[in-house]
Order: structure tokens, then C-alpha cells, then sequence
């Protein structure tokens, strides 16, 4: 079972873990477009591998690979982020059965549910919080 994780907790595990990293599962148009983690005060850079290739959205049948290819072992803390924390559990769920021990979702992702007026960003996830984040 994948935990689900608080952003501030996520963050402050990022700071204060070595070997901690997060990994945005979102595409390469939420990354342009919406923004991303900023995590220069913690000495990273989040790892972006999607999880589904826009604009079909199927699943990224290399996902697990590009992981290996970007260093990951099975003893380090991953974090999975989405835009909501839907995908990225999938995304944690497929590095768990691969074999990485140390798995986490973000819970609601960088920009959460909606609000009311139909928003992301307010009321739950990355953004929310208060966390550092820039536009690429």
C-alpha cells in the first residue's frame, strides 16, 4: 500500500532526507503551463517523468525504466506528484511493484480539487500550502 503524504511533510522530507527526491508525474503541458515544485532551497530539482503521454493520455510504458535511467534505487524516498494525486498513485504503485521499497504519493498533488468557482490551486495540494513553486 502507497501512503499518502501532506505536502508540507513532503517538503520538509525533501529539506531535511539526502536521498529523499520528488518525481512530477504530470506531462510536459501541466509543466509548462502550470507550473512546477520548487525545490532550490532543498538542494533538488524535481524529476519529471509522466506517467501518461499527453495528448492521448495513455500510460507511459516506460515508466518504470525512465525511473532506472534517472538514477533511482530501492532504498531511496520517492515522492509522486500529479495534479491531484490520482495519477501519481498509480505512478507510486507501478515503482512499488518494480521492485523501489520507498514510495509516496503527495497527497492532492501540486494544485488539489477544484473549489467552488471550478479553481485548482486553493484548497488543497502543493500550491495551496504555501510551498514553493515557479513557472517554467
Amino acid at each position: 500500500m502507497v501512503e499518502n503524504i501532506p505536502p508540507p511533510q513532503v517538503w520538509d522530507a525533501l529539506r531535511k532526507e539526502p536521498l529523499a527526491q520528488l518525481v512530477d508525474v504530470r506531462t510536459d503541458a501541466e509543466w509548462t503551463y502550470v507550473g512546477l515544485a520548487d525545490l532550490a532551497a532543498a538542494g533538488k530539482q524535481p524529476v519529471l517523468i509522466p506517467w501518461q503521454i499527453f495528448p492521448k493520455m495513455e500510460v507511459n510504458a516506460g515508466f518504470v525504466e525512465q525511473l532506472r535511467l534517472a538514477g533511482f534505487t530501492p532504498e531511496q524516498h520517492i515522492y509522486f506528484m500529479c495534479r491531484s494525486g490520482v495519477r501519481s498513485l498509480a505512478a507510486a504503485q507501478a515503482a512499488q511493484a518494480a521492485g523501489f521499497g520507498h514510495v509516496f504519493n503527495v497527497a492532492d498533488g501540486f494544485e488539489g480539487n477544484p473549489d467552488g468557482e471550478g479553481h485548482r490551486g486553493r484548497i488543497a495540494g502543493w500550491k495551496a500550502a504555501g510551498l514553493p513553486w515557479r513557472q517554467r
